[in-house]
Order: C-alpha cells, then sequence, then structure tokens
C-alpha cells in the first residue's frame, strides 16, 4: 500500500511537463536554441573583451573592473533568458 506521498509525488510526476518525453521537434528547438544564445554569448564576450583590452591598454583598472561585471552579468542574463525559452520550448509540444 502506498502512502500519501507517494501517490502525490505520483499526481505530481503526471503533471509535470518536463516528466514527458521530448518530441523530435522539440529537442530540435532546444538545440536551436542553445546556438543561438550560445552566439549571443560569444558576441558580447568579444565585444567586451576588445573593451577591455583597451581599458587595460589605457592603465584604467576601475573601467577594466566595470567591463569585467558587465560582461558576467551579461552571460549570466542571456544564460537566463535561454533557459526561459527552453522552458517554454519543452512545455509547448
Amino acid at each position: 500500500m502506498k502512502s500519501a506521498y507517494e501517490l502525490a509525488m505520483e499526481r505530481l510526476a503526471r503533471s509535470d511537463p518536463a516528466a514527458r518525453p521530448l518530441t523530435p521537434a522539440q529537442k530540435q528547438r532546444l538545440a536551436e536554441i542553445d546556438r543561438v544564445y550560445q552566439g549571443k554569448i560569444a558576441e558580447r564576450e568579444i565585444f567586451l573583451r576588445q573593451q577591455l583590452n583597451g581599458a587595460l591598454a589605457a592603465q584604467q583598472p576601475d573601467e577594466a573592473d566595470k567591463i569585467r561585471q558587465q560582461m558576467s552579468r551579461e552571460k549570466a542574463r542571456l544564460e537566463e533568458e535561454r533557459d526561459d525559452e527552453k522552458e517554454r520550448a519543452r512545455r509547448n509540444p
């Protein structure tokens, strides 16, 4: 006999869209999202790295620190956007 906890976990698993197997179209969409965001992250990193190198060459450590922080924030933001879009793709077959 199953406990109330086990029954509740089974109901939760049935209602969880992430627990369902992905369709080939969803897998393709998830791969596409990864490629797009990988490109966006690389683009921003290249741009900001050029600015960082310029700040370091000009011996502006404060500006270099700001650029490093901006790189970190933008990468985190893009990764969050990517994860949100992937979650939407998983929920909509």
